[in-house]
């Protein structure tokens, strides 16, 4: 069945400026995109005035953990309605393939961020994906799920009859059409590896040409993850060990999520492009993805010290160590430049659902306790396991800056949670970016080149990320003028998305969602 998308404004991923045409599509392929199209269609859809993009991509995901729920459409549809066609999956270490099915670690595969339902080899997880996908899946291999099933949690390095395990997993992988691999160095059990470890993964990877995604071990000025006193600050000292690992390795190296926690962290941002460009120009395939908003999901213990949470309820009632306790939490949060108010409670239990959306401050007043005091009664009602949204992770200037760079792409590195106030990211971040970028009058052709064809190259994805004859029939079709997020609600669906198509079937047509397990795993040609 031939489809034609009549008389849009065609943006064709390529960065060039917009022009008036059609897009002629037949079953899952682009036949054609020109100014005007002769050849009939079995169907026609009039996109007068409307902006038609290639589909979205995604460059930061975790979504290849949800694809075999029995609900697994409930953690698709949300990127769909906000445009996204693909999303590039195994960030920061994890990801549900990796693995041998019979490992007793199966409960560690995804981190404690993430449930694994049937952890398996890559070979399997393409074979169980097919027919499940709302959306296309770029797979990358995460580190950490491959050690976790090797040693579990265990700090112990590892000696070289577990590397060569953990190598057989990459190939495996790697041949069978994975794009690279990750880390995540900030997360067990990836945080445990050692160098020959490490470079043997990222070797392993370079081997295919394939990309490596790194999640540094520091994404503020100062972090729990290095000495406390430093020539450089801490986000400097993460990003070196990653370019040390790009120069040594030979990888191509994708930086995640290149955020700034913290107030006292947002001077750093030139020091850090620096850097990102010395490389670019000496030659080094290094680049980055960025939010669109200022906060991102963290741990409601990312200000509670490993000291304190070791202790037994008796000692830690004692006032000298509630003073210590209080002195490191003061000493972090000024470090930082990040206050109690920047916390937002997402989730504490299901016993609790009183204090999502709300400030520790709103709630201290609320319960007439002291900030640390509410602080540490979350924490205990959550067994330490609550979530909460951290701000000041951008000023609205870095944003900006991000965004007009050239070496920036976008991405959610957000997911449906199952329970709790929801994350703003998983619903409405590309409209955000297209909105940020009238703001600025950063050209539309800029943003949706970063959203498909700059990430398609970056990644090397197949067929999509431009509207060309022979690509892969994945579209988003927008109304830029009625274009609305809510911040004040994170799962608002946003308005102006009208239509979305997956490989030629339609996610979201005029602007309902309708959903269609059309999406596949994409595999890289080798």
């Amino acid at each position: 069945m031939k489809t034609l998308f009549h008389n849009g404004v065609i943006y064709d991923g390529s960065g060039e400026k917009p022009y008036r045409g059609d897009v002629l599509i037949e079953d899952d392929r682009i036949l054609a995109v020109g100014p005007e199209i002769k050849e009939l269609a079995d169907r026609v859809v009039d996109v007068g005035g409307l902006a038609v993009c290639p589909g979205l991509i995604d460059a930061h995901s975790h979504n290849d953990f949800f694809y075999d729920r029995e609900d697994a459409e409930t953690f698709y549809k949300p990127f769909l309605e906000q445009g996204i066609t693909t999303q590039i999956t195994g960030n920061c270490s994890f990801s549900p393939f990796g693995v041998d099915p019979d490992t007793p670690y199966r409960d560690k595969i995804g981190g404690g961020l993430f449930d694994a339902k049937a952890p398996c080899s890559f070979t399997e997880f393409k074979e169980r994906a097919k027919g499940r996908l709302y959306v296309n899946l770029v797979p990358l291999i995460g580190q950490g799920s491959v050690r976790a099933g090797i040693a579990g949690y265990d700090p112990a390095p590892l000696n070289p009859g577990q590397i060569e395990q953990e190598l057989t997993h990459v190939r495996e992988a790697m041949e069978g059409g994975a794009f690279g691999g990750s880390f995540g160095f900030m997360y067990e059990p990836s945080r445990y590896a050692k160098e020959d470890e490490i470079l043997a993964f990222a070797k392993e990877v370079a081997k295919y040409d394939g990309i490596i995604t790194i999640h540094p071990r520091a994404c503020s000025i100062v972090s729990a993850d290095y000495p406390l006193l430093t020539k450089k600050s801490h986000l400097e000292l993460g990003l070196d060990e990653a370019v040390d690992i790009m120069h040594k390795s030979g990888c191509r190296l994708e930086y995640s999520h290149l955020i700034f926690t913290g107030q006292r962290s947002w001077k750093l941002v030139d020091k850090m492009l620096a850097t990102f460009w010395h490389e670019r120009k000496q030659g080094c395939p290094i680049a980055y993805d960025n939010y669109a908003f200022h906060y991102g999901a963290s741990v409601i213990t990312v200000v509670f010290p490993e000291w304190y949470a070791q202790l037994s309820p008796e000692e830690a009632k004692k006032p000298v160590n509630r003073f210590k306790l209080q002195l490191t939490i003061l000493m972090y949060r000024k470090v930082l430049g990040i206050d109690w108010d920047d916390m937002v409670v997402a989730y504490i239990s299901d016993e609790h659902p009183e204090y999502e959306g709300k400030t520790i401050p709103q709630l201290a007043a609320a319960e007439g306790l002291s900030n640390l005091d509410m602080y540490l009664k979350l924490v205990d009602l959550s067994g330490r396991a609550g979530s909460i949204y951290l701000g000041k992770y951008y000023s609205a200037e870095i944003v900006r800056r991000l965004m007009e760079d050239e070496l920036s792409v976008f991405m959610t590195d957000a997911w449906v949670e199952e329970k709790g106030l929801q994350n703003i990211a998983a619903f409405q971040t590309f409209p955000q970016f297209f909105l940020l970028a009238k703001r600025y009058g950063i050209p539309t052709e800029t943003v949706v080149r970063k959203m498909t064809g700059a990430t398609a190259d970056r990644f090397q994805i197949p067929e999509r990320g431009y509207l060309r004859p022979g690509f892969k029939a994945d579209l988003t079709v927008l109304d830029l003028d009625k274009l609305r997020v809510d911040e004040k609600k994170p799962d608002f669906k946003p308005e102006g998305i009208v239509h979305v198509y997956v490989n030629g079937q339609a996610a979201v047509e005029n602007g309902v969602y309708v959903g269609a397990r059309s999406g596949e795993v994409v595999l890289k040609k080798r």
